[in-house]
């Protein structure tokens, strides 16, 4: 199998001695022979090409057709006409019958190259073919045979094309009987240099100029550098540098200005389609935007609550509603609710402790209002009022002292953030 596949190389002009790729070679020599449907995979510019022409030439259909179809170059609405062929007058511009590919490479062997591209409604009808080999052409009722064996090859991620629709599972498997995975040329560090220097003699030849050579330093150089276009992209690069450059030896600095290594800086990716602008700069403000709210709220209900019990009193309260009053109240409290407590039930007899003032007038006045929070001295929660403190200073500044504005930037009740502002004396 070692001559056999070095014969090969020399052949097709080959170059390269990586294990995937002899892998690969190997696999299209021994399925040649057969008519067995084969898929190749690979980045572009891997050299997936060279894969049917080696089947092709390895099988019996050598001395038949071999017809090659992008199958992303040709427009959608012309492409089932271009492999199976149409009648006169079945469309517009079809003044004449015309054959297919599957007819004319009848015998021989045709390959789809980024078959992925396909439209759905093409699958269909290539999937009849694959599996009986019939077909008919564009505004034809009459069924046609073919004798084609068919191979396939593509950069598309065909298990996330699936997923997404745009290609038949059916189909897929269908093509897919036999799968050859071609290398990209990162992959193959050793062939690197192998084929800048086979690249060099034939562009040398080809422009009747000196063969360029590359210093150690940029042998190591191109050999570490990603290559996303793979060979095509190298095949260019050594065009170009035969061309351009006068100096034959290339030094890393003078590789370095073609081919710069990639480097993968941090973005910072800006939503700009949000219902609201928001003035944070960080999560984290935006992690103690929706605390403050939590709290805003709960503390509207704190003071709604005193306000109740203090206009209707406690006669109409249940048991279990007076013991949800307690623990709410003495969640904040440090000892036992029974010594210190804004509110204390005992029996059915009410027992107020430091209860809250709370005055509602028409016109919106608070100053008589007293505030019912309960100040703790712990780190975290003199951060949580810092950070507080401030996305109410920023919503001020913002709507330049407007209060209704500034509390539904906040997005808490005007008489919450008139609070806020005498706690936090922050008066004009």
């Amino acid at each position: 199998m070692s001559n056999e596949l070095q014969n090969i190389k020399n052949r097709f002009g080959i170059i390269g001695n990586f294990p995937v790729l002899n892998r690969a070679l190997e696999k299209a020599i021994q399925v040649a022979p057969t008519d067995i449907s084969v898929l190749v995979i690979g980045e572009s510019g891997v050299g997936k090409e060279f894969i049917p022409k080696i089947i092709h030439s390895e099988s019996k259909r050598k001395h038949q057709p071999y017809i090659v179809v992008n199958c992303g170059a040709i427009p959608e609405g012309t492409i089932d006409s271009e492999l199976f062929g149409h009648e006169k007058g079945a469309f517009t511009g079809a003044t004449a019958t015309r054959k297919g590919y599957f007819e004319v490479a009848d015998g021989g062997t045709i390959f789809l190259d980024e078959v992925g591209e396909l439209p759905l409604q093409t699958q269909v009808r290539l999937l009849r073919v694959l599996e009986s080999g019939e077909f008919m052409k564009v505004g034809s009722s009459q069924v046609q045979k073919t004798n084609v064996r068919i191979v396939a090859a593509t950069n598309v991620n065909m298990m996330k094309a699936i997923h997404d629709g745009r290609f038949r599972e059916d189909l897929f498997y269908r093509l897919n009987t036999v799968q050859i995975d071609m290398p990209p040329l990162r992959e193959r560090k050793g062939d690197i240099h192998l084929l800048f220097r086979k690249f060099s003699i034939d562009f040398a030849e080809k422009y009747r100029m000196p063969e360029l050579e590359l210093e150690p330093s940029a042998v190591h150089y191109i050999e570490n550098y990603a290559f996303p276009g793979n060979i095509r992209q190298l095949r260019n690069l050594v065009e170009q540098m035969t061309v351009v450059e006068r100096n034959r030896e290339i030094t890393v600095e003078k590789l370095a200005e073609y081919i710069p290594m990639e480097t993968h800086l941090p973005m910072v990716v800006n939503n700009q389609n949000t219902q609201k602008q928001n003035d944070f700069g960080s999560e984290r403000e935006i992690m103690y935007k929706i605390l403050f709210d939590m709290r805003s709220d709960i503390n509207d209900l704190k003071s709604l609550t005193s306000e109740l019990i203090k206009n209707k009193g406690t006669a109409d309260l249940s048991n279990q509603e007076k013991n949800l009053i307690n623990r709410i109240y003495s969640a904040e409290q440090a000892q036992p609710v029974a010594q210190n407590s804004l509110l204390y039930f005992e029996d059915k007899s009410p027992v107020a402790q430091n209860a809250p003032t709370i005055m509602s007038n028409a016109d919106d006045s608070y100053e008589d209002i007293e505030d019912i929070e309960i100040e703790e001295n712990r780190p975290e929660s003199l951060s949580l009022q810092n950070n507080e403190k401030d996305l109410i200073i920023k919503a001020l500044d913002k709507h330049k002292g407007r209060r209704n504005r500034a509390a539904d930037e906040l997005g808490i009740s005007q008489r919450t953030l008139y609070r806020k502002i005498k706690q936090y004396n922050l008066e004009d």
